[in-house]
């Protein structure tokens, strides 16, 4: 999911404090800067904001990607109330042409009647046009799920779909018949993440979290959706296990986005091992594994790193000029490319990254839908990829829903891969 939310009471904070903005020149000092930044209505979440922008502002210059440091930056400020650097950041980040959108974006909330935003986007949609190249495949019949993780199931051409508010796993079938695998109350679920199969028997894994306790589970279910085992990690610092690959000899990868990590853990002892990356993660979300299990794709908020399961060796994909590998939420490999649905860039859309021969840049980027709201993950049927349209995450303040009248039934799209 998106790493940074409104929550429920945002927006008119954000509303005054652009008001009290324009009583500065555009050329404010940073005096008059960090006034506005230590201004008692700052919100509840600031410090962590804060926190998170000091990491990536050191990461600048040791990524492949400007463009997503700078979006991140301008996104966290705009949030803090600090029109000016936002806007800074977020024009020097536009200028790179790379993909990213903030007219979709809750963050810019009170920048969006500024006439200087809007120029902004509209030279974005001259640069990025509308493309839509799926079909509607299915629907459910319950328009309160709100999910996040899918996965195909090939012994019954169904999908397990997982939901965050009724904190169940239901299977829904090409023809949109649906039953629940796992009913809401049993076993009593946080709510329901990433789900993927185990490839040598089909069970199903999936990740649970609960983001504001900061408390997760790894979750093991047999085919009848029975569970079959639970795991949580030891230490006491909060968790949010997002997604999940899992390998033929068991071991199963997970990305932790609230505690920045990416887990190795084996089935065998219940342990969690951290792995050792070329630079600190931010917010990691999305995660694929290689046919051969031997190279995994890991992406955060700032890009996609290699990591070479042999050696433990990592990398930071090249996205060439003008791409972005930012802010991917589902990850997937497919035949020498990575399918991403990509939330983190403002506006979301779902692309195709064909990689170069040894992996480690892309050559092509080919977007198959854009100027989508609120898609979450997806999951590959042969050649056909399958993603969630419309998760309704923004109508979902936790599990309270915000306003129901405009709750609709989840909606399936396919895309045939290029």
């Amino acid at each position: 999911m998106d790493l940074i939310r409104i929550p429920s009471g945002a927006r008119n904070l954000f509303s005054f404090l652009f008001l009290c903005s324009l009583f500065f020149p555009p050329t404010a000092s940073a005096q008059d800067q960090e006034q506005l930044r230590g201004s008692p209505l700052e919100r509840d979440d600031a410090t962590e904001i804060r926190e998170q922008m000091t990491l990536a502002e050191n990461l600048l210059g040791k990524t492949p990607d400007r463009g997503a440091i700078l979006y991140f930056l301008a996104a966290s400020h705009a949030l803090l109330g600090e029109t000016f650097p936002a806007m800074a950041n977020l024009k020097e980040c536009l200028a790179l042409k790379e993909g990213f959108d903030p007219s979709g974006d809750s963050a810019f909330a009170a920048l969006k009647t500024s006439p200087e935003f809007q120029k902004l986007v509209e030279q974005v949609h001259k640069d990025f046009p509308a493309v839509t190249l799926s079909k509607l495949a299915m629907a459910s019949t319950e328009k309160d799920l709100f999910p996040e993780g899918l996965a195909y199931d090939t012994k019954d051409d169904s999908f397990y779909l997982g939901s965050i508010y009724h904190r169940k796993i239901i299977k829904l079938s090409r023809e949109g018949k649906t039953l629940d695998f796992v009913p809401t109350g049993r076993y009593k679920l946080l709510p329901v993440q990433g789900i993927r199969l185990d490839p040598t028997d089909d069970s199903v894994w999936s990740n649970s979290a609960n983001n504001l306790a900061g408390t997760s589970e790894l979750l093991h279910f047999d085919r009848a959706g029975t569970l079959l085992a639970r795991y949580s990690p030891g230490e006491r610092v909060k968790h949010n296990f997002n997604d999940l690959v899992v390998l033929r000899s068991g071991v199963i990868y997970l990305t932790d986005t609230l505690a920045n990590t990416v887990y190795r853990f084996d089935s065998i002892s219940g342990a969690f091992t951290p792995l050792t990356t070329s630079r600190q993660l931010l917010a990691p979300n999305g995660i694929a594994i290689t046919d051969d299990d031997e190279t995994l794709y890991l992406a955060d908020q700032l890009g996609v790193l290699r990591i070479d399961l042999k050696s433990g060796a990592t990398l930071e994909l090249d996205p060439t000029a003008h791409n972005t590998l930012a802010g991917i939420d589902g990850l997937y490999w497919h035949k020498g490319s990575l399918i991403a649905v990509q939330n983190g860039i403002g506006t979301p859309r779902v692309a195709v990254f064909r990689l170069s021969p040894d992996g480690v840049r892309v050559v092509k980027t080919t977007v198959v839908q854009n100027f989508l709201k609120s898609p979450t993950t997806g999951a590959i049927r042969g050649d056909d990829f399958y993603f969630i349209l419309n998760s309704q995450i923004d109508n979902l303040n936790g599990q309270h829903i915000l306003d129901t009248t405009k709750l609709q039934p989840v909606r399936i799209a396919v895309v045939h891969l290029p």
